[in-house]
């Protein structure tokens, strides 16, 4: 039997997570931190240059991974999404030791600069927004873009796992999903069978009864062609006997 739109599902919908504001931001702050690092952090004599790196990109990668892992598991999904948290929270973390061990300063609120640099990561999210600022910027301006950029993703991806839990919870993960579509196929195909068994009888008598009224009609019929082949042998006859008669008088 054709699936029909009640049926459960197993997998859910892919998300794009491209469209997502929080991917977006961390794409840019994979870059920017990359950025970073070229310009400010000594390739071979800090080691911090690595973890910087690696924990930007984990941070984007991860979000990827838990998202595409979300088309069947929502409890990975879940896993991959607060690694990638724990992973922008060490990213915080070092641009904050580097502005305190470089005795810069934080941007706080209040001042302009602060202002306009949280507006500005408030409402930009694409890499093409923030790009053109890398080479510009100083250390300590990249420093605090970054960590505002990483509260921003943070709250956002919060939100989301919000969401996600509340759907973990109504939901359940992939053995819920999976035993409620077999369920629910079950249930549709012994629904299907019961409609079938009740029918049947019906079908049963309305075969029989049409099967009596064929048979009747048969026999009239064959009562209709032997009275039909009775006449016209009558009439050949007398056709016969008629063009003797008129032969023995001419």
């Amino acid at each position: 039997m054709a699936e029909t739109s009640n049926t459960p599902h197993v997998l859910k919908s892919q998300a794009n997570w491209d469209a997502l504001y929080f991917y977006q931001k961390s794409d840019v702050i994979y870059q920017l931190a990359f950025a970073f690092c070229e310009r400010f952090i000594h390739l071979y004599k800090d080691r911090t240059r690595d973890q910087v790196i690696q924990a930007a990109r984990s941070c984007k990668q991860n979000i990827v991974e838990g998202l595409a892992d979300g088309v069947a598991s929502t409890e990975m999904q879940l896993k991959l999404l607060n690694v990638a948290r724990a992973s922008l929270k060490e990213l915080r973390e070092d641009f904050e030791d580097y502005i305190k061990s470089r005795h810069l300063q934080f941007f706080v609120s209040g001042e302009p600069r602060y202002a306009d640099m949280l507006n500005y990561c408030r409402y930009h999210n694409r890499l093409s927004d923030y790009e053109p600022f890398f080479a510009q910027w100083t250390d300590e301006q990249m420093c605090n873009y970054a960590i505002t950029l990483c509260h921003f993703i943070d709250r956002m991806m919060m939100s989301f796992l919000k969401k996600l839990e509340q759907e973990f919870i109504t939901e359940g993960g992939i053995k819920e999903r999976m035993h409620r579509a077999r369920t629910g196929y079950r249930q549709q195909q012994d629904e299907r069978l019961k409609q079938l068994e009740a029918e049947f009888p019906r079908l049963k008598q309305a075969l029989a009864e049409a099967q009596a009224e064929a048979a009747k009609w048969k026999a009239a019929f064959e009562d209709l062609k032997q009275r039909a082949l009775k006449m016209y042998y009558e009439k050949e006859k007398e056709i016969k006997r008629l063009k003797e008669q008129l032969g023995e008088e001419m």
